[in-house]
């Protein structure tokens, strides 16, 4: 993932502390498989597991992060370097926050449960936007490891999937509601699963953009994708 340093100890320090953030990103990744069968199967040890997870996806956050502020205190590094570290700081804040949405889903899954309500409606359609968000995370991960700035251009243009996905979604919730009130809970229930599904792909998204930000040295945050594209030639 990086380029070599005249200290090759230096080197060993950036290699160790991005594999760290690739096992946070698999952990998160399995947080995520483990909400959404939670809530395809309304299955409450499922949920549990998430939540679990959660408590070891935080500690990891902050062990990384000390990791980075000892390295950029005794390193002092600058230019790709010093970007590679700003990255991989706003990365694994991105996970966290992933694994965040994940202890959600499962915490509403596990409130689900106990109510006894939406099982008649259309929860498995969550699927398709959480294997997409999922997807886009995977993806996400493994273009960062490379530094792969075509993939991350893809990344950000399949992000708007996962917003039609939820969109349609919520419109087929509304009609639900209008035609049946007794499902307006049960609905805005699974309208909070919807969003969190949609912001995994947010954080996803992000981490796509730190790629470009390491490579090319520019944020190209609230960018036209036609800019971002301009800036990758």
């Amino acid at each position: 993932m990086t380029e070599k340093h005249l200290s090759s100890q230096f080197d060993s320090e950036l290699n160790g502390v991005s594999s760290r953030v690739m096992e946070l990103g698999g952990m998160v990744e399995a947080q995520i498989h483990q909400a959404v069968y939670a809530l395809l199967q309304f299955d409450p040890e499922a949920a549990d597991r998430v939540m679990e997870t959660e408590t070891r996806v935080n500690a990891m956050e902050i062990e990384i992060d000390r990791e980075l502020s000892s390295i950029i205190a005794r390193r002092q590094p600058t230019a790709r370097d010093l970007r590679l570290l700003i990255a991989i700081s706003k990365t694994t804040a991105n996970l966290e926050r992933v694994g965040d949405e994940a202890n959600k889903i499962a915490r509403m899954v596990k409130s689900i449960i106990e109510s006894g309500s939406a099982r008649a409606l259309p929860s498995n359609e969550l699927r398709i936007a959480a294997d997409l968000a999922s997807g886009l995370l995977r993806t996400a991960l493994d273009a960062f490891a490379r530094l792969d700035t075509a993939a991350a251009l893809s990344i950000l243009k399949d992000d708007d999937l996962i917003d039609k996905e939820f969109d349609g979604f919520v419109r087929k919730l509304v009609t639900y509601m209008m035609e049946d009130p007794r499902t307006i809970s049960a609905s805005l229930d699974l309208l909070f699963l919807a969003k969190a599904i949609e912001r995994i792909g947010d954080h996803a998204k992000n981490i796509a953009e730190f790629i470009i930000y390491i490579v090319k040295g520019a944020d190209v945050r609230h960018t036209s994708m036609q800019e971002i594209e301009s800036a990758l030639q």
